[in-house]
């Protein structure tokens, strides 16, 4: 019937060339379903090939970081076929594969015993062994063990592939609405204020987007601490990522220290993201970390009088800066009297 459309072309008449959009039948019966069955089992088939499955093989395998929906069907497949489970902690992976219908040999994998297990798994590669490697949620070696894994492995001749999926830290940055395209993900914060401060000393003059774990006690702490040595800057507080109460709350780092010292601690893993220095702020702020260095070196009157000579600001401001950052960093000698003498 005139206007109608089957959703595919006829066979080319005698002299007419078949042009890419002709669905030519195939010799004999084969049925659309046929077709469709016979690349899907061609691309499954070439995947096979690409990540190492006719021999040993390392497949590093994103999982979840909230939500089981966004494991992906090649993570799933390779968990299948895997001879074994490296994994974070056999608790946590035992459940995830259980609720896909997944048994598996569990192999402990962590900080704490990599370099008693690497030379056993390494020695299962070599025997022929696919492997895959999960961390408890996420992407595989983000601020988890498994490099040296990848390496050895690498070294010894053993195909190493991985797929990628979920990740906590690029989830939270394109969330954040600061700039994407540089950025530096540097795991989490140091637990002692001074130790924060030097990290974010280290980080100040970077051009780009820091990103953090921290944990929700020490969150407001670490958002004043980032605020005196960054400056105030635009950043994202992200938590809960992928699950029912995943929040992003966005302002300035003082603006969230001020939020969180007075809500409290929020549940959840938390990820922050904070934005690059403008020209300005890279400016304003070499003397507070010109003055941090000091401070852990000498007595506040020394400090403010090096750093004064050093910058050419008068001594007298920089002594009442010197003041405000001895009395907020513990590792520096704010314990010694302003005027240098000790007690």
């Amino acid at each position: 019937m005139k206007g109608s459309h089957s959703g595919q072309r006829s066979k080319p008449r005698a002299g007419e060339k078949a042009s890419a959009g002709d669905a030519v039948p195939l010799e004999g019966s084969a049925s659309e379903e046929a077709v469709d069955a016979a690349a899907d089992e061609a691309i499954e088939q070439e995947g096979f090939a690409t990540a190492g499955r006719s021999g040993a093989c390392l497949a590093l395998i994103a999982t979840p970081i909230g939500n089981l929906g966004d494991i992906s069907a090649r993570a799933l497949d390779w968990l299948r076929q895997a001879d074994a489970v490296a994994c974070e902690d056999s608790r946590v992976s035992s459940r995830l594969l259980r609720h896909f219908g997944i048994s598996k040999p569990l192999i402990p994998y962590h900080d704490h015993n990599a370099d008693q297990m690497r030379p056993d798994l390494l020695r299962r590669l070599r025997d022929g062994a696919r492997l895959a490697l999960i961390s408890d949620a996420g992407t595989p070696l983000i601020s988890d063990p498994g490099y040296k894994l990848v390496r050895d492995a690498a070294a010894q001749g053993t195909a190493v592939t991985a797929l990628p999926g979920p990740s906590a830290p690029i989830m939270a940055l394109i969330l954040s609405g600061l700039p994407t395209d540089r950025f530096l993900f540097a795991g989490f914060l140091p637990p002692k204020s001074a130790a924060r401060r030097q990290i974010a000393a280290e980080f100040r003059d970077l051009r780009a987007s820091l990103i953090f774990f921290e944990t929700a006690p020490r969150l407001a702490d670490s958002l004043g601490d980032l605020a005196d040595i960054l400056g105030d800057r635009p950043a994202a507080v992200t938590r809960e990522l992928t699950k029912l109460y995943e929040e992003i709350r966005r302002g300035t780092l003082s603006e969230l220290a001020a939020h969180y010292r007075e809500a409290g601690p929020p549940r959840g893993e938390i990820v922050l993201v904070i934005a690059p220095p403008t020209a300005e702020t890279a400016a304003a702020f070499d003397l507070d970390a010109a003055l941090i260095d000091a401070l852990g070196r000498m007595s506040v009157k020394d400090a403010a009088a090096t750093v004064a000579a050093a910058s050419g600001e008068k001594k007298r401001l920089v002594y009442a800066r010197a003041l405000e950052l001895a009395q907020k960093t513990p590792a520096s000698r704010a314990d010694h009297r302003p005027d240098g003498d000790d007690a």
